[in-house]
């Protein structure tokens, strides 16, 4: 009896220092399945956002897809300094409140890459941009060379127009450029070229400038002025707020402009004759979302082309259909056409 007495208590006892044990024992947090995988936002615009399209478009993207979880977003404004840009993301690292730092430029991953490597646990997702191997920045890349060959094709078709009054019987076009970059120079303008002469063939001549910086309309114009009395009746132009100036010569001397990343119709009908777009505003959105919802893998890399729906040329608007001659819209349909199914793919 007095065995069975003191087993019993040597029984109790041990569950008793469990149970002390237990309640003593530091219990690692478990998220909630509904919790958010990130709490806190920044975007940096390496620019500004107004009159920026890309840069309004991935703020309101970013934006959009905070709001589903209410979590909160901070944006900074790069301004057009580059040369500032990498000690403006460095300090907003350093303050370690952000779980991802969302930003779109072609420079900016190799200035994020560098900043992770003294902020490893801080995480970046950067709208075009290109990928590298074993990348530690996740980036999302536009298919420019898509949208430069449709917007080339374009012109093509334009220059060797007999029923658009701007058209001369040059086959020469242009392309201006705020500044060259090795996005401009390794696809948009090849891409522009093979357009071109795809649509109006190999004697079709392309003039390329560079105003230097992404600002100086007066510049832009002056170029623009020159190309156009040079031969050329339509130009492409890429040059942020420097576009105005292309916009204003083009008005002036009675040709055309082509719109890259933005619906620009609206800007000077009749003489913006077609436009591409860049939908960076669903690319932020979504990509955004998957980092809430804890699925967007550091160093992931995403590239989209027409065929995906990210980029285009718009060929719907009412200011395209109106001005653009039908014989030229039915022959840009048909290579748009391929672009879209996916049957021609330029990657």
């Amino acid at each position: 009896m007095i065995y069975h007495n003191k087993k019993h208590n040597i029984v109790m006892m041990m569950a008793l220092i469990l149970i002390l044990m237990s309640s003593c024992t530091p219990q690692k947090k478990v998220q909630s399945s509904s919790s958010p995988a990130v709490s806190s936002l920044a975007v940096f615009v390496p620019g500004v956002l107004s009159g920026s399209p890309t840069y309004e478009m991935m703020d309101a993207g970013v934006r959009k897809a905070a709001a589903t979880k209410d979590i909160p977003v901070k944006t900074i404004e790069g301004g057009f300094n580059q040369a500032e840009w990498k000690s403006q993301v460095l300090a907003l690292a350093s303050e370690k409140k952000y779980d991802l730092i969302i930003t779109s430029n072609p420079s900016m991953p190799e200035i994020c890459r560098e900043i992770k490597k003294v902020y490893p646990h801080q995480n970046f997702l950067i709208l075009e941009g290109s990928s590298i191997e074993n990348d530690t920045v996740s980036t999302f890349l536009f298919s420019h060379l898509e949208l430069s060959y449709l917007l080339g094709y374009f012109a093509g078709l334009a220059t060797r127009s007999d029923e658009l009054s701007g058209a001369n019987r040059e086959l020469k076009v242009g392309l201006i450029a705020g500044q060259e970059y090795p996005e401009m120079m390794q696809k948009i303008k090849p891409g522009f070229t093979q357009g071109l002469k795809a649509a109006a063939g190999g004697d079709a001549e392309l003039d390329f400038r560079v105003i230097g910086n992404w600002y100086d309309a007066a510049k832009a114009s002056d170029l623009a002025t020159s190309m156009y009395d040079d031969g050329v009746d339509i130009i492409l132009t890429i040059a942020g707020g420097a576009n105005q100036g292309v916009v204003s010569a083009a008005k002036e001397k009675g040709h055309y402009v082509l719109w890259y990343d933005t619906n620009g119709y609206s800007i000077e009908p009749g003489v913006v004759l077609g436009s591409g777009i860049i939908k960076e505003d669903r690319a932020a959105y979504e990509q955004t979302l998957l980092a809430l919802e804890g699925k967007l893998e550091p160093g992931s890399s995403v590239y989209a082309g027409v065929m995906e729906g990210y980029i285009d040329f718009i060929d719907d608007d009412p200011l395209y259909i109106e001005y653009v001659p039908q014989v030229l819209r039915d022959t840009m349909t048909q290579e748009h056409t391929k672009l879209r199914k996916g049957t021609l793919l330029f990657r």
